[in-house]
């Protein structure tokens, strides 16, 4: 963990801020002009994916652990990614991006409070170890609503070149994330194939529910079906790194970050086969 504790710090707070680099004011213009978009896919993220953990937690007979790490990873906001798979998917990117920047923003406030929330609804009782929840949500404002302000800022001053290379940020952030994921994996080898399974199901369960959740949200509200998928994708894609890291900096054992690596995982192995479905449909209809 001591290694997940370092670095998991330094790339996330690089990640949140590749994020404000590619944020301008007017991004935030969506949350007023299409407010019923916004609000589904909030919804969907901040509230449903939660709470389907919760059920989950309550359903499936995994450790203790286990179910804390899939809370940890529900409360998460989505990633820097899910603006570039959103494009690439022919979503709303403008839809995205106001998504991600305001859930990653407030994460500083939902995932302390949320975790206390849900922890003793699930399990009945409180915390039985130490949780100082003023000093999580310091350390997660530091390292995430920060560097995304941060990254505003410069943007505005150095407009030009955040401009040029914003995309080679992303990429790195991705790289870093990718790289991040295998260092807690690596260090934690001995005991992480023992729960992987366990994990893994309960995590494909998490992932695939938010998905037909989110679904059903957009068809009751008559979402239409560009602002759909970015929602579905949003929805369903989180920022691993920062549950990672807020897990290291609650506990010290491994086993908690199982279910949020293998969410990492599979959530991007069930959107692409997702997006490769869209593909074939959209062929399909336009001949």
């Amino acid at each position: 963990m001591e290694i997940v504790k370092i670095i998991g710090p330094i790339i996330l707070a690089f990640i949140m801020f590749s994020l404000g680099i590619g944020l301008r004011v007017g991004d935030f213009k969506r949350i007023i002009l299409q407010p019923k978009d916004f609000f589904v896919g909030f919804v969907c993220q901040v509230v449903f994916l939660p709470l389907i953990a919760l059920i989950l937690v309550f359903l499936l007979p995994i450790q203790t652990e286990l179910k804390i790490g899939l809370m940890i990873l529900a409360l998460a906001p989505g990633g820097v990614t899910t603006n570039i798979i959103t494009k690439f998917a022919r979503g709303d990117v403008a839809l995205s991006i106001s998504l991600t920047a305001l859930i990653s923003l407030l994460s500083f406030l939902t995932i302390p409070y949320l975790f206390v929330l849900f922890y003793g609804i699930a399990f009945e009782q409180n915390m039985p170890f130490e949780f100082s929840i003023g000093k999580i949500i310091l350390e997660i404002f530091l390292i995430t609503t920060v560097p995304v302000i941060l990254g505003m800022i410069l943007k505005s001053i150095f407009h030009n070149f955040f401009s040029k290379n914003e995309n080679i940020f992303v990429k790195i952030s991705f790289v870093f994330f990718l790289i991040f994921l295998f260092l807690a994996i690596y260090q934690e080898r001995h005991e992480i194939f023992t729960y992987f399974k366990l994990a893994g199901l309960a995590a494909l369960f998490l992932n695939l529910s938010i998905l037909i959740v989110s679904y059903f949200m957009c068809r009751i509200f008559n979402i239409n079906k560009v602002s759909g998928r970015t929602i579905l994708i949003e929805s369903s894609l989180q920022n691993g790194t920062l549950a990672i890291v807020v897990g290291s900096l609650i506990f010290d054992q491994g086993i908690y970050l199982v279910p949020i690596a293998a969410y990492a995982l599979i959530m991007y192995l069930v959107i692409m086969v997702y997006i490769g479905l869209l593909s074939i449909f959209n062929q399909k209809s336009s001949n």
